[in-house]
C-alpha cells in the first residue's frame, strides 16, 4: 500500500510542477504543444526509472564524499541514452525539445528524488517513486502544453480544431506564464477541496 502512495504522490500532493514548483525550466521552454510536453515528460519518467533503479542497487556502495558526483553520472549516461534514442528513432521531436533534451541532467526532480528517495530506500519503491514523480511531470507539461497549445493554436496534438489562428501570446513565453499560474490555481483549488 505505500508503494501505491509512492505512486500517486507525483500526481496529486507532490506534484513536480503544480505543487513543488520543480523542472521550471523545461516546463516553460518546451511545451508549446502537448506533444513537446508528453515527449519531455515521457523522457524525464525513462531517467527518473531507471537513475533511481540503478542508485538504489547501488546506495550501499557508494561512499558519502561521493555521492552526488556519481549519482551525476549515473543521471548523465541515462539522459545520453535518451538523447540518442530520441535523435535516431524521433527526430522531429529531437529538433523541438533540443537543448533541454541534455537538460535533464541538471533537472532538480531526477537529482532530488536520486538524493531523497532512491538512496535511502529499497529497488521496489525507488522504481515506483521514479514511475509516480515522472508521469506526474509527464502529466503537468502535457497538461501545459495542451492548454498552450489549444489556446495559442487552436489544435491538439497538432490537430486543428478551430479556423484561424489563437492568442499568440500562449505560443510565446509570457502565456507559458500565464497558462502555468492558471493551472496551479486551480490545482490549489481542487486539492483543498479534497482535504
Amino acid at each position: 500500500m505505500s508503494q501505491w502512495k509512492n505512486f500517486t504522490k507525483g500526481f496529486i500532493k507532490e506534484n513536480p510542477v503544480f505543487v513543488l514548483l520543480l523542472g521550471m525550466c523545461p516546463t516553460l521552454g518546451v511545451t508549446t504543444s502537448a506533444i513537446n510536453g508528453l515527449g519531455m515528460g515521457l523522457a524525464t519518467t525513462f531517467v527518473l526509472v531507471m537513475s533511481n533503479l540503478v542508485i538504489s542497487l547501488i546506495k550501499t556502495l557508494v561512499p558519502d564524499k561521493v555521492r552526488i558526483p556519481v549519482f551525476i553520472v549515473i543521471i548523465a549516461s541515462f539522459v545520453t541514452i535518451v538523447d540518442l534514442a530520441m535523435a535516431a528513432y524521433l527526430p522531429p521531436l529531437h529538433a523541438q525539445l533540443g537543448l533541454f533534451i541534455p537538460l535533464i541532467v541538471v533537472n532538480c526532480i531526477v537529482l532530488g528524488r536520486a538524493e531523497a528517495f532512491a538512496s535511502k530506500n529499497n529497488i521496489g519503491s525507488s522504481l515506483v517513486d521514479g514511475l509516480g514523480m515522472g508521469l506526474g511531470f509527464a502529466f503537468a507539461l502535457t497538461l501545459l502544453g495542451g492548454v498552450r497549445e489549444m489556446l495559442g493554436s487552436g489544435s491538439i496534438f497538432g490537430f486543428k480544431f478551430l479556423a484561424g489562428d489563437g492568442m499568440l501570446v500562449f505560443v510565446l513565453a509570457p502565456g507559458a506564464f500565464i497558462a502555468l499560474g492558471y493551472l496551479i490555481a486551480l490545482m490549489n483549488r481542487i486539492s483543498k477541496k479534497d482535504a
